[in-house]
């Protein structure tokens, strides 16, 4: 693998109905440029996931950066892609850590980690046909939309401690999104939290102590797993989630800048199942390819993947400017509480577009009882607890998806074919 690529044309203009190839660059001042923008679609979800879960920012921001250049070594270079935080680790995260701490919550991430770069040796070797078969549309989409739809609580909860702040939060993302187009639309979430956050300090309810305390400069604060069996139950179906969203990612960049590229998917598996155990391994959250960076490529035509390793190398920057995360760190409920009504709905609606997309036929029982019942059970978050193990609503949620799913299909198949006489 070379660290190398040609200049697209004169390196300064992209003629009309043409990309800039992965395999391509334009002149480094408008690389460099590139790849802040593509910081700046990133940060506002990725600094979301430590603000929720309590994790260090310029840790998670370290190993997001991290991640993303083992992205590129792995996948060879070839296929451009950010790997920012998952929202799908919130949940199992929050739980794992209201009972074990913030070492368990590394433990799980770290299992995922491991268990999703299997998956990519898997699809390395056997293709993404199994995938398909256990996880078809319907089921994909119900196990998506209850991850996001189960923390419709920790959104009320933290709504509730400023409502006003956390209104005029949420208003700013919805009216910022329908205001602009491309781009800058995709950053509604960033300057909605920006918009709430000046109300919040305008009304006295943040705490800026802890910025003038922090350091401009120093190291990341690092952390170490502890191993916890009981928390897996709630992160194993986060791998399910990972594979659907990396697959889904790979198949939009292929289409847009390389057909070749679909064959990349299993290197990609893996590399996001390496990124995300090293960051467990180091005290930051797991990672996912981010659809906020695609949208980039989307609208500025440029597939580079030169502006990805300058992205990943400024987020490896931002780690070590404690400032920062003691910046991100005073974000208060209210405005968590507007932003997150809208993401974590947003999530929801992501599994619903999973349905549609896919053109999922509803009048079928089978798919109806599918998803009627992994959506019950995600979103009241039923529990099920034996000794030490205990099954909350995302993990009973995807079992019931799947076994549901599979069983009822295997019973239509198997019955008599009424008579026609």
């Amino acid at each position: 693998m070379a660290l190398t690529w040609k200049l697209h044309g004169d390196g300064t203009t992209i003629t009309e109905g043409e990309i800039v190839r992965p395999d391509e660059r334009l002149a480094w001042p408008a690389t460099i440029g590139l790849g802040l923008q593509h910081v700046v679609a990133m940060f506002g979800a990725t600094f979301l996931v430590p603000v929720l879960t309590g994790f260090p920012p310029t840790t998670t921001l370290f190993f997001s950066g991290v991640g993303t250049i083992l992205f590129l070594l792995v996948t060879r270079n070839r296929l451009p892609s950010y790997l920012g935080s998952s929202f799908a680790f919130l949940a199992p995260i929050g739980a794992a850590t209201a009972s074990g701490g913030q070492g368990a919550a590394l433990f799980g991430i770290v299992v995922v980690g491991v268990v999703l770069a299997l998956v990519g040796l898997l699809v390395t070797v056997t293709g993404t046909g199994w995938i398909d078969v256990l996880m078809p549309p319907v089921v994909a989409g119900a196990i998506v939309a209850l991850i996001g739809l189960n923390l419709a609580p920790a959104a009320r909860d933290n709504f509730v401690q400023a409502p006003w702040v956390a209104v005029l939060t949420l208003a700013a993302v919805l009216l910022w999104t329908v205001a602009f187009r491309g781009l800058v639309a995709r950053l509604s979430i960033f300057f909605g939290v920006v918009v709430g956050y000046v109300a919040a300090v305008l009304a006295g309810q943040v705490d800026f102590a802890p910025v003038r305390e922090a350091a401009w400069i120093g190291l990341p604060d690092f952390g170490s797993p502890t191993v916890a069996w009981s928390v897996l139950p709630a992160f194993l179906p986060v791998v399910l989630v990972l594979v659907a969203e990396n697959v889904g990612h790979v198949r939009s960049v292929a289409h847009l800048a390389d057909p070749e590229l679909n064959a990349e998917t299993g290197r990609a598996l893996f590399a996001d199942g390496l990124a995300t155990t090293v960051a467990g391994l180091g005290g930051g959250s797991g990672t996912t390819t981010y659809g906020e960076n695609i949208g980039v490529m989307a609208a500025t035509k440029v597939y580079s993947t030169a502006a990805y390793w300058v992205a990943g190398a400024f987020a490896v920057a931002l780690g070590f400017l404690p400032k920062v995360g003691a910046v991100v760190n005073t974000v208060p409920p209210g405005v968590l509480g507007g932003v997150t009504t809208a993401l974590y709905g947003l999530i929801g609606v992501i599994g619903v577009k999973i349905w549609i997309d896919n053109r999922v036929d509803f009048s079928r029982p089978v798919n109806q009882f599918t998803a009627a019942t992994a959506l019950v059970v995600g979103i009241a978050n039923y529990t099920f607890t034996s000794g030490d193990i205990s099954l909350n609503g995302i993990a009973l949620g995807t079992v019931a998806a799947i076994v549901v799913f599979h069983v009822m299909s295997a019973v239509e198949r198997l019955r008599t074919p009424r008579s026609t006489s």
